[in-house]
């Protein structure tokens, strides 16, 4: 893998829930890894931030590292908050679908919301480093692949 990742995981968030969880345990080269509180301070660098609101992910991101953050929700702006660097805001596709089982018994998850593995697995694919190994921790990597073929190409 040629593209830095950074990975950003809020500390209050269950590990056993976390798609990334298996990377870390695996000890994948090329990651890492910011487990933070709210009030810490992150420095990232000019990077790539994987964000719903950014423009299209494109190849030609693929020259700085991606930025991917690990929290809820709803507690994404706050995090983005400790996030200190030049962020250039980029999304996926629409009509990406999840294979994750959401149940959110307090907050509604936004349509477009993938599981943080399925996100970067995804984000790889369009930087022209698809990379189907990342998945191999996930418990849901075959429905992830045959529900989204279409778009990732497989």
């Amino acid at each position: 893998m040629d593209i830095e990742l950074i990975l950003v995981r809020l500390n209050k968030e269950n590990p056993k829930k976390c798609s990334l969880t298996p990377l870390r345990e695996e000890g994948r080269k090329g990651l890492r890894w910011f487990h933070c509180d709210f009030g810490d301070s992150i420095p990232v660098g000019e990077v790539t931030l994987l964000h719903p609101e950014g423009e299209l992910l494109t190849p030609t991101d693929a020259h700085r590292p991606l930025l991917l953050v690990d929290s809820s929700w709803r507690d994404l702006p706050r995090v983005l908050n400790l996030v200190e660097g030049e962020l250039h805001y980029r999304s996926l596709p629409q009509g990406l679908q999840t294979a994750y089982p959401r149940k959110s018994k307090i907050f509604e998850d936004p349509q477009n919301g993938l599981a943080s593995i399925e996100a970067l697995h995804a984000a790889l694919w369009m930087l022209g480093e698809r990379d189907d190994s990342l998945l191999n921790g996930y418990r849901w990597a075959k429905e992830w692949l045959d529900m989204n073929s279409e778009l990732l190409g497989a």
